[in-house]
């Protein structure tokens, strides 16, 4: 099996529309008409998005919170979502959780499919958003000399998913994460790059940087964490947190609640650096499908 950054770079032949910017960015960008629609498509399998057992309305929640993050990392406003769903146990709940994450923010489901199918559950989602800005935010405009930030925490997630292991009940960062629509549209009119950070803030840095053409060098200190202190690497790497990561030009601040976490620099030997150590690849910066 190929790793994921192998196969999305065979495909990238094929994305030729402008609108798929070169398969940087998470988000597809159409112009059409007088619109500007945002685009994107992600799953979910039992087993390596959600363990087994799982509550299927948190499954139902999480798939399509996490489309809606690239959508607010876009600074988009959603205008509704197409479902792919592998029937099995839990479709009743799976229908229930799905109904009120889509009336929470007020999202049609607009149509979809159905399969079944043996071995792990899997499921999609494509949301549709407007862009409130344009030009749209991309992963490739950081600027040197800019600031990087992030919003909330990092660890929440990872934090969650263990007080769910030890049979804690209620929902958390890990099942119940929340997409940043506001504050994305707060930010997009002033951001020079922003992406959410799905995989691990080190790993989504490092794609940010990549994308840029630049160097970003991070102060591991600086980045505000929900996990205790001896954990700050892991609550780096951990991801599915769906906080913010952005760039603004210096001396600016945000329109909302941030923390600064380093800087963009001119590219050197490596993408990324962190506490002035050089990354060079991004094996072990956050969460990939290998």
């Amino acid at each position: 099996m190929s790793s994921e950054a192998a196969f999305i770079s065979s495909l990238r032949a094929l994305a030729t529309h402008p609108a798929a910017r070169n398969f940087e960015d998470d988000c597809a960008v159409l112009e059409l008409g007088g619109e500007t629609l945002v685009l994107t498509h992600d799953m979910m399998v039992e087993g390596t998005h959600y363990p087994p057992g799982a509550d299927m309305a948190d499954v139902a929640w999480k798939l399509v919170a996490v489309n809606l993050s690239d959508l607010a990392a876009k600074g988009a406003e959603p205008i509704g979502v197409l479902l792919g769903h592998m029937l099995g146990n839990g479709d009743d709940a799976f229908a229930k959780g799905l109904a009120e994450v889509l009336g929470h923010y007020n999202v049609p489901l607009l149509g979809g499919d159905t399969v079944s199918g043996k071995g792990p559950k899997s499921h999609g989602l494509t949301a549709i958003g407007r862009a409130t800005h344009v030009p749209v935010p991309s992963r490739t405009g950081a600027q040197v000399g800019d600031a990087l930030w992030v919003t909330g925490e990092l660890g929440g997630a990872m934090m969650g998913l263990e007080a769910l292991q030890r049979g804690e009940s209620g929902h958390t960062a890990y099942s119940h994460p929340v997409p940043l629509l506001t504050e994305g549209q707060a930010l997009a009119p002033h951001v020079t790059a922003m992406m959410d950070v799905s995989d691990g803030l080190l790993l989504d840095s490092f794609r940010m940087a990549e994308a840029s053409r630049v160097s970003i060098a991070i102060d591991s200190k600086s980045a505000p964490i929900a996990a205790p202190e001896e954990r700050r690497m892991e609550a780096l790497t951990w991801g599915d947190d769906y906080q913010l990561l952005f760039t603004l030009p210096a001396g600016e601040e945000p329109p909302v609640p941030a923390t600064n976490i380093g800087q963009v620099e001119p590219r050197g030997f490596a993408p990324l650096f962190l506490d002035g150590e050089p990354l060079l690849n991004s094996e072990g910066l956050g969460y990939s499908h290998n």
